[in-house]
């Protein structure tokens, strides 16, 4: 089998740099790279008629984001938040040390809280809840003690379930 690997997420965004502040400076993720592309290849690729894309790629914990522009044709709009049962991808998770201060960080910002969504676990001695981006990209931000590069709940040393 050939080696893979995941390569980045892609967020379409509505303003690039209104999404490149909320995920570089609220969210901590680091630029690495910009793009932009159009002709006949790209419309092709992207199944979209005279296309211009702008995209930003952003990483965190190893992880990269591609946030995609399109000055041309421009996006489509949807709901937003974007409801959790429609199909696609339906969320980020972080994992955050101090939720209520990261929580009243964003929401200083001006970043919509779904406060409604905050839920404790105490059996998992956690906490979540839900952001949304500018767009509408729900964010979900997990408190859970421990090592965070573990899953919320999991003890360390157990292996993750198959």
């Amino acid at each position: 089998m050939p080696r893979e690997r995941l390569s980045h997420i892609g967020i379409c965004v509505s303003d690039l740099a209104r999404s490149v502040e909320f995920y570089r400076d609220l969210l901590g993720f680091r630029e690495v790279s910009r793009l932009e592309i159009s002709g006949k290849e790209t419309e092709r690729l992207l199944g979209l008629e005279d296309v211009e894309l702008e995209a930003v790629y952003l990483e965190r914990d190893g992880t990269r984001i591609e946030l995609l522009h399109f000055p041309r044709p421009g996006e489509t709009a949807g709901e937003t938040p974007r409801p959790m049962n429609r199909p696609g991808l339906t969320h980020l998770s972080l994992r955050t040390e101090d939720l209520e201060a990261t929580l009243e960080r964003l929401e200083t910002a001006g970043i919509a809280a779904l406060r409604e969504t905050y839920i404790e676990r105490p059996e998992f001695e956690a906490s979540a809840v839900f952001v949304s981006d500018p767009d509408g990209t729900r964010i979900e931000l997990v408190q859970s003690p421990g090592d965070l590069a573990l899953l919320p709940g999991q003890a360390p040393g157990t292996p993750q379930k198959r």
